[in-house]
Order: C-alpha cells, then sequence, then structure tokens
C-alpha cells in the first residue's frame, strides 16, 4: 500500500505554498469522521540532511461527541480549521496536570453549532453565512493524550477541540521527539484527507487500519 512519507509531505506542503521546517506537526484528519472514533493522523515530520521522514500515531483533530452536543462556549464547538498553524504551540502543562503541546499563539477555529455528531469546517468555506462562525485567538487547543494508561477507543470528553492521541505510548513517543528537536515554538499543518488523496492516492483509513 501506498504509505504518506516525508518526501510526500514535502511536495504537499510545497504544493499548497505551506513553509515547513527541519522539525513540525502534521494532522490528517479524515473525510469519514466517524463520531466518537479515533480516525485521524498526527504526526512528526522532520528534514535530516536533507532527507524528510515522518512518523505517523492515530488520534483525532474533532472534538467529541459530547462536547459538540454540550457547548463549553456558546459560540459552538471549536474545530482546527486546516492550514498551517505556526509557531503555536510550546511544552507545558495541559489543564495544569501533565506535560503536553498547550497552545501559545493564536489559532483558526470554526465554531461548530448545529449539534450534530460530525464536526463542520467545510461550511465556512462552502456558505457565506458560516464565515461568522471562523474565529481566531486563544482557545487552549492544545496537543495531548487521552488516557493515561491504556489506549482510548473513543473520544467522548477527550476533546473539546484539542488535537488529542489515543495511545499514550505514542504520546510519550511524540513528546520526547519535541523535547528533543530543541525548539521552544512548534508549527502544525493540519491537512484533510482529500487533499492528501488527491495529490498522493492514499486512503487515511488503510494508513489507519494498519496502525490500530
Amino acid at each position: 500500500m501506498k504509505q504518506i512519507t516525508g518526501e510526500a509531505l514535502k511536495k504537499l506542503f510545497e504544493s499548497y505554498g505551506y513553509k515547513y521546517d527541519s522539525f513540525q506537526l502534521v494532522g490528517i484528519r479524515s473525510t469519514a469522521d466517524n463520531p466518537d472514533k479515533f480516525d485521524d493522523l498526527i504526526g512528526v515530520f522532520q528534514v535530516v540532511d536533507g532527507k524528510a521522514s515522518v512518523t505517523w500515531f492515530t488520534g483525532t483533530t474533532n472534538p467529541g461527541v459530547h462536547w459538540l452536543k454540550n457547548f463549553m462556549n456558546p459560540k459552538g464547538t471549536a474545530v482546527l480549521m486546516p492550514g498551517i498553524h505556526e509557531n503555536a504551540w510550546v511544552i507545558g502543562k495541559h489543564q495544569g496536570k501533565y506535560e503536553a503541546l498547550v497552545q501559545y499563539a493564536p489559532v483558526v477555529v470554526f465554531r461548530d453549532k448545529n449539534k450534530n455528531n460530525k464536526s463542520e469546517t467545510r461550511l465556512a468555506r462552502g456558505k457565506e453565512e458560516a464565515k461568522s462562525q471562523v474565529e481566531r485567538g486563544l482557545f487552549g487547543i492544545n496537543i495531548h493524550r487521552a488516557n493515561e494508561k491504556t489506549i482510548s477507543r473513543i473520544i467522548d470528553r477527550w476533546s473539546a477541540g484539542c488535537q488529542v492521541l489515543n495511545n499514550p505510548v505514542e504520546f510519550a513517543q511524540l513528546l520526547k521527539m519535541c523535547k528533543g528537536s530543541g525548539k521552544k515554538t512548534f508549527t502544525y499543518v493540519l491537512f484533510e484527507e482529500a487533499q492528501v488523496s488527491r495529490m498522493l492516492g492514499v486512503e487515511l483509513g488503510q494508513v489507519i487500519a494498519e496502525k490500530l
């Protein structure tokens, strides 16, 4: 099966005009967006001696159903918009409890307020009235893990907009890589599956199935 490699990501970044560094984070949001399922990819992209590589982890880039129906903000639940979010995270404490990547600079989110089981960001590009639901700011959109000890299968309350890894071992690996990078701030590029499959011909479901 065709893989989503570092070199392929490099071409993808370039095709969208995104700057890429020697170390940054990348996410791919699945088209399926199965409610409450960890069906996305979150990865670490690196360039060493001119060669690009990527290490993939499973997770979610969408809020769980609980928060899609029970707003923390009256405007709606925050869904991180696809695109490049430059130098927006630093290593800190998620909710003051454990080390994670915490939001440091403004990012762009879509306020989903239709209270169904799926997060919506395409509306912001497809309907004029939905543009008012796009916000830029500091919202506590962190990159963290779900359960501390076991692999989580259901998002539930683990994400209210955060990017969440469902495997604590993989999260520890991601955090270790971030610490070892020598960077103080971290850039994250979020793609939709359609953007990736259109250029690379890769189905995200197959990649995730191999990891689970």
